[in-house]
């Protein structure tokens, strides 16, 4: 078992442990906090997310990550010690005492944005995150800050339920180039915050469009991240796959958003299946669309677009196409 501290905000010390088990068809990790489900969830999310730039990637073993005391719902100054913890029972990085404070909102670039501060009594020789202090995970082995091999793209999708929270919502993916083949495509990609049922679907629409490119396959280390992780349907998988292949380099950049809707139950074959809506959603899209912005909808919408809605989006210094296919111009 690996331990890291990390002095609270009360000068109180809270304690992460770490200990590394066969998966046994388990999540990769898994985390049990007594401040509940929520903050279970972040630290889910945080090791996930700072896993991404890793030079290797082995998901044989599940991580149980648990935490002996709940901070304050606003601190989060605990998250670098989740990190180290997650590291060291792995053999990332050698196990030793630690205690460190630090919090970042890139974790996903592997990089530390702050501490919580250092309150009186903490421990002298607390490990402390930010840009004057340990500024990205890479310094503790003397390696350069990998943040700057990740590449990340988003693509916009219209979220319609009918109400006045129908908006165009994002999804980002980042990929970090992988030293050495991977296993299952599947298990190299993360997708913290999103509930099993949509982690699994996320997995395999990656998955399945990546084999659809001849050499798309066991090259990456992915992340995926949406705006808002809760919502219905499937009509995310496009703007999923774009922002994927213009991480990647697969696909050409919009000179503003690329917005997309569609499905498909055959991304390997790269097609683009229709998905239900299409009057709202067009609605949502010319409401909100602006200059620069690409639109992509499926091919079967488009004798079903409303009248003028081609016309309208060219107004607005937007452009659009309707496929069946991605891949193609």
């Amino acid at each position: 078992m690996s331990e890291c501290r990390s002095t609270l905000g009360d000068g109180s010390v809270l304690t992460v442990s770490a200990v590394r088990r066969p998966r046994g068809g388990r999540a990769e990790v898994k985390c049990r906090s007594p401040g509940g489900p929520a903050l279970a969830e972040r630290m889910q999310q945080v090791a996930r997310l700072a896993r991404l730039t890793e030079a290797r990637h082995d998901s044989r073993d599940q991580v149980l990550l648990t935490m002996d005391r709940a901070p304050g719902p606003a601190e989060r100054g605990w998250e670098l010690a989740v990190v180290l913890a997650d590291r060291m029972a792995r053999g990332v990085m050698p196990d030793a005492p630690l205690h460190a404070n630090g919090w970042s909102d890139h974790w996903q670039l592997g990089r530390i944005d702050g501490h919580t501060g250092k309150p009186a009594g903490a421990h002298p020789a607390m490990l402390l995150g930010g840009p004057d202090h340990l500024a990205y995970l890479g310094a503790l082995a003397g390696q350069p800050d990998a943040g700057a091999a990740v590449a990340s793209a988003r693509a916009w999708f219209p979220l319609h339920s009918g109400g006045i929270n129908d908006t165009l919502s994002w999804v980002e993916v980042s990929v970090y180039p992988l030293a050495e083949p991977a296993g299952e495509e599947e298990d190299s990609i993360a997708a913290p915050g999103l509930d099993l049922t949509r982690q699994l679907a996320v997995r395999q629409a990656l998955a399945g469009a990546r084999r659809f490119d001849a050499r798309g396959e066991g090259r990456w280390r992915s992340a995926v991240r949406f705006a808002e992780p809760r919502f219905q349907g499937n009509s995310f998988e496009l703007a999923l796959v774009i922002a994927d292949r213009m991480a990647r380099g697969r696909e050409f950049l919009a000179r503003g958003r690329v917005i997309a809707t569609g499905c498909s139950s055959a991304w390997q074959s790269g097609r683009v299946d229709t998905v239900e809506g299409c009057a709202p959603k067009c609605a949502l899209v010319l409401a909100q669309a602006a200059a620069g912005d690409r639109v992509l909808l499926p091919r079967a919408w488009e004798s079903a677009l409303p009248a003028g809605f081609a016309a309208a989006l060219r107004a607005t210094g937007a452009s659009m196409a309707c496929i069946d296919r991605i891949g193609m111009p």
